[in-house]
């Protein structure tokens, strides 16, 4: 493997990446100031400019955050460094020229709690190396370090204000690296989908991208309110020993408290919030605005609709059994409550055991977990999208290797997208999977995100219509790939409801 090294001068100074395989890599590129001491909570500050040239060959750190809670189904990755210097950004271009190249820029998922743009997982050499193309990893505030609310100390929007600051700051430089700022795709899955959501709603971030690709979009799960996000924060705090009747002693404990007491504070404050069969995340992005599923719905197809931008929506068939961690034995009364609640008719059960032959309890309530948190409120976003003019394509993501436990669960597209099966060798999502069967299908999809990154249409290799209410046209990833129109199986989980 060849390695040589390149310089980039931009406005803030310059920049030594490495050329490898035919694809200059930068990293640890800053984009905003070190959210360290007093700024720990604070919104994004602008990046300070550097003399000489910057080594930006290997990766910085990653924001502070605990192991992940999936890691029984997807492994350990090969993690650089924590550190609350983290507002960095991976850009990988097949030349840093004037070509002006097409841009992505990925946002990762995670819960808004664990995560990083900068993982071996989601590295874009491979993307950018098919598609002729600027893939731009971020890293952002994540956990209370992101969407702490407390007043006087923060809003809960920082890891918000960073994803906004890292595409400003891609308007402002990419060109040195190859890309054209004004053909920038936003692509993101869960959390990172579930973020551009919220972009799409906000004024701030009209004129930063023309395109998204949404994947597996938790779109159920609205942001939290001002009153629900300051509930869970007096707790933090009171687990922390934090006292609340003494403003400064709160802002001086915030800001110096070392970031793994924090982080063991939101694993407990998470504990207690837990419920069966809900997703209840103790930080994430804080609106007043949108705080309910249907508002948050609403006005990020409406924003689409009002700036003009495109995007690919689509979800996993089984997204939540990797949710449910080992769960077995369940508790007749606890899976009652919870069809009731999101379907409406406790008899709803029966009618998702017909569909699944041979399912388990953990079965259905995995089904029911992704229809009304994943699948239904995405195929709503792309009909409300839709009629507000946005011109959107629908996908669904159906394969698994043989025999696989997770099925097509959260996450296991995301090899096949990047293009790098080799950083997933050890996945358990993964194993088992037919390489023939991996490389064609990685082609499969790699031509439809390309080419709607490209061009604004996926429908390159394989005819791919976009979505109508009258057809609910769905491409569907299985063992045979292909569209089909007014799927049987989504007429009949909204006739469910």
């Amino acid at each position: 493997m060849r390695n040589e090294s390149c310089i980039v001068q931009t406005s803030l100074g310059s920049l030594q990446g490495v050329l490898r395989n035919g694809v200059v890599q930068f990293r640890n590129v800053p984009y905003a100031g070190a959210p360290e001491g007093e700024f720990r909570f604070s919104p994004t500050r602008p990046v300070s400019a550097w003399t000489g040239i910057r080594d930006a060959s290997i990766h910085g750190f990653i924001a502070p955050q605990p192991p992940s809670p999936l890691r029984q189904a997807i492994g350990e990755a090969s993690e650089p460094s924590q550190g609350e210097d983290c507002l960095s950004l991976t850009i990988s271009t097949p030349a840093a020229d004037q070509q002006k190249r097409t841009v992505v820029v990925w946002l990762h998922g995670g819960h808004y709690m664990t995560g990083s743009g900068s993982l071996d997982w989601y590295d874009g050499a491979e993307l950018s190396k098919e598609g002729d193309i600027v893939t731009v990893g971020v890293n952002y505030r994540l956990g209370a370090f992101g969407f702490l609310h407390y007043p006087g100390i923060s809003d809960g929007k920082m890891g918000i204000s960073d994803i906004l600051a890292a595409l400003n700051w891609v308007q402002d430089h990419i060109a040195q690296f190859g890309g054209d700022p004004d053909q920038v795709t936003i692509m993101g899955q869960s959390a990172g989908a579930h973020a551009i959501m919220c972009l799409l709603a906000m004024q701030e971030a009209r004129g930063l991208f023309r395109r998204a690709i949404l994947q597996s979009a938790p779109a159920g799960l609205a942001p939290l309110s001002e009153a629900k996000a300051l509930e869970n924060a007096s707790r933090f705090l009171d687990i922390l020993g934090i006292n609340q009747r003494d403003p400064q002693e709160i802002i001086t404990q915030l800001n110096t408290l070392p970031p793994a007491r924090i982080i063991q504070a939101t694993g407990k404050l998470a504990q207690e919030i837990s419920r069966f069969g809900q997703l209840n995340l103790p930080f994430m992005p804080v609106f007043n605005s949108f705080s309910t599923a249907d508002n948050f719905i609403d006005l990020a197809a409406k924003g689409a609709g009002d700036a003009g931008i495109d995007f690919i929506v689509g979800t996993n068939r089984e997204e939540a059994n990797i949710l449910l961690g080992n769960l077995k034995d369940l508790d007749p009364a606890l899976v009652k409550e919870r069809f009731v609640t999101l379907n409406g008719k406790e008899e709803a059960i029966e009618q998702y055991r017909w569909r699944r032959p041979g399912s388990t309890t953990v079965d259905l309530v995995s089904d029911l977990i992704t229809d009304y948190i994943f699948l239904l409120p995405s195929i709503r976003l792309a009909e409300a999208s839709h009629k507000a003019g946005s011109h959107t394509w629908v996908y669904q993501f159906d394969w698994a290797p043989f025999g696989s436990p997770f099925k097509a669960c959260h996450g296991l597209e995301l090899p096949f997208i990047f293009g790098n099966i080799e950083a997933y060798k050890d996945v358990p999502i993964l194993q088992g999977a037919d390489p023939g069967v991996v490389a064609d299908l990685t082609a499969a999809i790699q031509s439809a995100w390309i080419g709607f990154i490209r061009t604004g249409n996926p429908a390159v290799s394989i005819s791919w219509p976009s979505y109508e209410r009258n057809q609910r046209q769905t491409m569907r990833y299985a063992s045979v790939i292909g569209a089909l129109g007014d799927v049987a199986e989504i007429n009949h989980r909204f006739h469910m409801r």
